[in-house]
């Protein structure tokens, strides 16, 4: 779904805390008798219902679509084209648990799965080229033997909403939402388990994704917890990436990123950690932007919600009016030029946030422009 990029180059971007409220649903005598009769018998007791299953279900079966990413052995025949492939599949979960994030994990090969892997034998002293082969392979597979898709039951949290069945694509109509949330059940689930809506969906045909206890097959993915502090950060603008370190200088965690673009170019330098403001407001200002149209006529705020301009988190810079943030549109991250910020799918942003504080370093390194690609092997 196409919706309004972020675009504050030259704008005022104000970030505020919000926290969204769901609301719930709100949810005679007779005449005496005439003749004595005997008290009616109790009432048999009733056992309470069984509420239904509800998260992880680890020792469910899976279906065999869902179990053949499990059972992946590379080398085998090629996908059908068109279809996810499940050894793909299998190492993007592998790459996202070991914290190389190939983004929306959609089992098909792409510029960010090839980041992924670059980055993957780079820490593993591989040849790095960015190709998924027998070596990758071995490394993913021998570090990681958990299974790669799970079965899972939908809860009552994960249909909380509010879901807005389309999200607005232009700022007056989302000033006037109260929450910027999902448009629907199956894309708050995609992105909880890290995952492209179109994956979940061919993995999951028959599913109803807003009923509660529906079992459903999602990926493995990882923690939400870097479980380390975030020392310092690289903006790779040329391989559109960002890069996490911890203060030993190892690196912790690597993302695909939008990174400004030629005509609004991401800053330069190095500058720092201002504030993280989870679940933020966006404040829209047209009469100070230098690009684009100006749809609006006067200032807007948009309210907090994943599906807001910066998505689930702001991570403020000291380059005034740049900072690190989410985005309503995973697929796009690292594939489409952003107007100057650094733009991470939600989940990486709020991992990357929950990991770094006021004064955390952030260096821009690289040129905007296309994206450079890892060394061919030799």
């Amino acid at each position: 779904m196409k919706r309004v990029s972020c675009g504050w180059t030259g704008t005022i971007l104000m970030v505020a805390l919000a926290a969204a409220g769901c609301s719930e649903p709100q949810n005679a005598g007779g005449a005496a008798p005439v003749a004595e009769v005997a008290p009616p018998p109790p009432a048999a007791a009733v056992a309470p219902a069984t509420p239904p299953p509800a998260g992880p279900l680890p020792a469910a079966p899976l279906p065999p679509a869902g179990q053949a990413v499990n059972d992946a052995v590379f080398g085998g025949p090629p996908a059908p084209a068109g279809q996810h492939d499940p050894v793909l599949v299998k190492a993007q979960v592998l790459l996202d648990r070991a914290r190389f994030s190939p983004g929306p994990i959609d089992g098909r090969d792409g510029s960010n799965m090839r980041l992924a892997v670059a980055g993957f034998e780079r820490a593993r002293n591989l040849p790095e080229d960015g190709v998924l082969d027998e070596a990758v392979w071995q490394a993913l597979t021998t570090a990681d033997t958990g299974p790669a898709l799970q079965a899972y039951a939908i809860t009552a949290d994960d249909l909380a909403g509010p879901f807005l069945g389309e999200v607005p694509d232009d700022m007056e109509a989302l000033s006037k939402l109260e929450r910027v949330g999902y448009a629907h059940p199956a894309e708050a689930l995609a992105e909880k388990f890290h995952m492209d809506e179109k994956l979940l969906r061919a993995l999951n045909p028959e599913a109803d994704f807003a009923t509660p206890g529906a079992t459903i097959v999602v990926a493995a993915p990882r923690s939400q917890d870097l479980g380390v502090e975030v020392a310092s950060i690289e903006v790779d603008k040329a391989a559109r990436a960002v890069r996490a370190y911890d203060p030993q200088g190892r690196l912790v965690g690597l993302y695909p990123a939008s990174v400004g673009s030629s005509d609004l170019p991401a800053p330069s330098g190095v500058w720092a950690v201002r504030t993280v403001a989870p679940d933020a407001a966006y404040y829209y200002d047209p009469t100070r932007l230098n690009f684009g149209q100006k749809e609006a006529k006067g200032k807007l705020k948009i309210a907090p919600g994943p599906n807001n301009p910066v998505g689930a988190v702001w991570i403020d810079l000291t380059k005034d009016t740049y900072g690190i943030h989410g985005s309503p549109d995973p697929e796009t991250v690292g594939k489409q030029q952003s107007h100057g910020c650094v733009r991470l799918t939600n989940w990486d942003a709020v991992e990357l946030g929950k990991a770094v504080k006021a004064g955390t370093k952030v260096a821009f390194t690289g040129a905007t422009g296309a994206r450079r690609q890892p060394p061919t092997k030799t």
